[in-house]
């Protein structure tokens, strides 16, 4: 029964068609070969990622510059029609306002956040903002009076003056308030 199944199947399809399907399947497997070898190969084994976190190398802290700069002297003026400079004595800072900025400082840092875009860029600056208090010692307004040059931070120094919500205990209605953002 078998032979008269095959001798049935083979009078369907002629001898040239068999040899043209045997060709296009020996064709198409040369093709098809290299990609499969590719596929059965064992690659090496990658090595393992290794990933460490070092801390930048500290640097120095200069001190800060003065809260107000001196531009009339800054100009070009003939030397001749500047009067001499009048000796002022320096006023040391009051140790209770001293005491006041230390204090609203420790509360800042409470509220205080390093924006992850200005982390992710390096940026690092100095703000200094100026605090109105209320008797009670609430913030009532807050402004720059000397920009870091980053929005970024200007902008979380402002937020987090505000989230300080009540500075007890300060008896001035006015505080300059540094704000040092540092990447450690």
């Amino acid at each position: 029964m078998l032979r008269r199944v095959l001798l049935h199947n083979t009078a369907l399809m002629p001898p040239r068609l068999i040899l043209a399907f045997a060709l296009s399947l020996a064709m198409h497997g040369v093709l098809f070969l290299p990609d499969l070898l590719k596929r059965f190969t064992v690659a090496p084994p990658r090595p393992a990622l290794q990933a460490s976190l070092r801390l930048p190398p500290k640097a120095e802290t200069q001190p800060a510059g003065p809260l107000l700069k001196n531009t009339i002297d800054a100009e070009e003026a003939p030397r001749a029609a500047r009067p001499p400079p009048v000796a002022t004595p320096k006023l040391a800072p009051r140790p209770a306002a001293r005491k006041e900025v230390q204090a609203a400082q420790r509360k800042l840092s409470e509220h205080l956040f390093y924006p992850p875009e200005a982390v992710a860029r390096g940026i690092e600056g100095d703000v200094r903002l100026i605090l109105k208090l209320s008797a009670d010692g609430a913030v009532e307004e807050v402004s720059i009076a000397a920009s870091s040059g980053h929005a970024s931070l200007d902008n979380a120094a402002i937020k987090a003056a505000y989230a300080m919500g009540r500075l007890t205990g300060a008896t001035s209605r006015e505080l300059i308030l540094p704000v040092i953002f540092r990447l450690e």
